[in-house]
């Protein structure tokens, strides 16, 4: 009896024993199993300066295999610019006064003429005194046309448009849109009491290509949401097709000292929060992203003034990835 409860207890043991290295050797394989599920999270390529600027680092191999490029920015200067915002004129209310002006100073010259030979007719007597009051009223009143319809074209457009020597044959461009006649309002605030220099403007549909243009004189009225100065430009060749109505954005030279600063790509810049941004390369395999003022268009991209310096290395191509690239950061951040 005393055998069999011994050979029980053995019996007991070695199934409890059994049992407990089976759980521990299950408790095993299902911590591997969640090892093995777990996400496998890669090394993050973001990382933040020391004022808080974010940085993204791509090594060689992943530069290479996106098609990343640098370029070292070089110094550059330009001619101190108001930059405003305006639209090409319809020139048709400019021709109707014109061609009004023609019609009374055709009308004056007839007059004046009919005048000149009733008065030379009353001299010998061929005529009564009533005939040549009735002309010199005429010609009077042709000449108070004149004027009034000068002082409405001066009014609406601007002394020095008014006076231009050769006013009906520009009438005539502009009708044909051979040229154009451009608005240029500054925003509010920002005046100019010397000269202006010159001033350029870029169309919205012109690929940042500026076109020069002329001035022609301050415009006679304020636009009522701008609030500011406003002048009259006139681009003679319209070698972009423009017409009334059309969009532009103006860049008028004034005098004073140039300005110094670089020109960057505009496949340098990236948009992002409503701010324009470049990514410099600081180190070999590090990037940081910095804010830069789009404010003076060029040709070849923008001139920047402050956030870059001469000789820094900018990327001008695959800028575009390196931000999506912390936008998947940040994705990653929030999950």
């Amino acid at each position: 009896m005393k055998l069999k409860w011994t050979v029980a207890v053995l019996v007991a043991g070695a199934l409890v024993a059994g049992l407990v290295f089976a759980y521990l050797e299950m408790s095993k394989e299902r911590g591997r199993e969640r090892q093995r599920e777990k996400p496998v999270i890669a090394k993050s390529r973001i990382s933040s300066g020391a004022n808080g600027e974010p940085i993204v680092t791509l090594d060689r191999e992943m530069q290479k295999r996106i098609g990343l490029k640098t370029e070292r920015l070089a110094p550059a200067k330009i001619t101190r610019e108001l930059k405003g915002y305006g639209r090409v004129l319809d020139p048709t209310p400019l021709a109707a006064l014109s061609l009004d002006l023609a019609s009374a100073q055709a009308a004056l010259s007839a007059s004046e003429k009919e005048f000149e030979r009733l008065k030379l007719l009353h001299e010998q007597k061929n005529t009564s005194d009533r005939a040549v009051q009735a002309a010199e009223a005429t010609a009077q009143r042709d000449r108070i046309l004149i004027e009034a319809t000068r002082t409405r074209l001066v009014s609406a457009w601007g002394k020095a448009l008014a006076e231009q020597s050769d006013l009906n044959v520009l009438v005539h461009s502009l009708a044909s849109l051979e040229s154009v006649l451009i608005r240029i309002n500054l925003l509010a605030g920002e005046t100019t009491r010397t000269g202006l220099q010159s001033g350029r403007i870029i169309p919205l549909s012109a690929d940042g290509r500026s076109l020069t243009v002329e001035l022609v004189g301050p415009a006679t009225a304020v636009d009522p949401q701008m609030q500011g100065q406003a002048f009259l430009f006139l681009l003679r060749t319209n070698s972009a097709g423009l017409v009334p109505g059309a969009a532009v954005t103006g860049y008028l030279e004034i005098p004073g000292e140039s300005l110094d600063g670089v020109i960057i790509p505009d496949s340098a810049v990236v948009r992002h929060a409503g701010h324009g941004w470049v990514y410099i390369q600081t180190k070999g395999e590090a990037f940081e992203r910095r804010e830069v003022a789009l404010e003076h268009r060029r040709e070849n991209g923008w001139f920047v003034r402050a956030g870059v310096a001469p000789n820094e290395r900018v990327v001008v191509n695959e800028a575009q990835a390196l931000l999506s690239e912390e936008q998947k950061y940040q994705i990653r951040m929030v999950d």
